[in-house]
């Protein structure tokens, strides 16, 4: 069984106010996307690795395929689906099982893209998400109304990388094109074709990088794993 992993780091990173795309903002001294690519490489859960990257990234982008940390370079699109669909687009139709995982996330470990890939393929599921408890009470609210408080243990909040069987992610992606549905996660799109989605845990440091707070937090986050690797 064949696997890919499509990394997304095609977001313009307009939050994090550092002038460049947010997957080539360093952290920890090296490229954000660079955190995700070891994670992957360390994992062995993927044959082919292709870096979705903004158009003006590519030059960059390609210094790490000659580098050997990925396979394929594709400009992405002007939205996360798009750039999903970019990627799609260079795949081989051999491949079985393809994993999506955003570059903002720097800190996801090898072992959770091994966990997604071993629910998927040990399932007659479509697809296989992390997810992470709520800390919070959560509520759904109308014109400045609570309509009903949603026990936390009913929902979960869902991260990447997540995995799907190549066919079942195609074909929720050409549906999407055809009714116009616009999703925040391609899980949505596979759901919304009627394929069964598996759940499974998350790790709470797989946060993801959007504004300056969150970027000093993965500095953090980086000095604190190095002084206890030092020790």
């Amino acid at each position: 069984m064949s696997t890919a992993v499509l990394l997304l780091a095609a977001g313009a990173g307009v939050r994090l106010g550092e002038g460049i795309s947010k997957a080539f903002v360093p952290i920890g001294g090296r490229p954000l996307v660079e955190h995700s690519l070891e994670a992957i490489a360390a994992s062995r859960a993927s044959d082919r690795t292709v870096l979705v990257v903004a158009g003006e990234e590519i030059d960059r982008a390609h210094r790490l395929a000659e580098a050997g940390a990925v396979d394929e370079v594709v400009a992405g699109g002007g939205t996360r689906q798009a750039s999903v669909r970019c990627g799609l687009a260079v795949l081989p139709s051999d491949i079985d099982v393809i994993v999506c995982h955003d570059a903002a996330r720097p800190f996801a470990s090898p072992a959770l893209f091994v966990r997604v890939v071993d629910a998927l393929t040990s399932s007659d599921a479509g697809g296989a998400v992390p997810v992470v408890p709520s800390p919070d009470t959560v509520k759904r609210i109308a014109e400045g109304r609570v309509i009903e408080t949603i026990p936390r243990d009913a929902i979960g909040l869902v991260q990447t990388p997540q995995a799907f069987q190549a066919d079942t992610l195609r074909q929720a992606h050409q549906d999407a094109v055809r009714t116009g549905l616009e999703a925040t996660d391609d899980a949505m799109l596979v759901e919304a074709i009627g394929a069964l989605v598996v759940v499974v845990e998350g790790e709470t440091s797989n946060f993801k990088v959007t504004t300056s707070q969150d970027l000093r937090r993965a500095e953090g986050l980086i000095v604190a794993r190095e002084g206890r690797d030092a020790t």
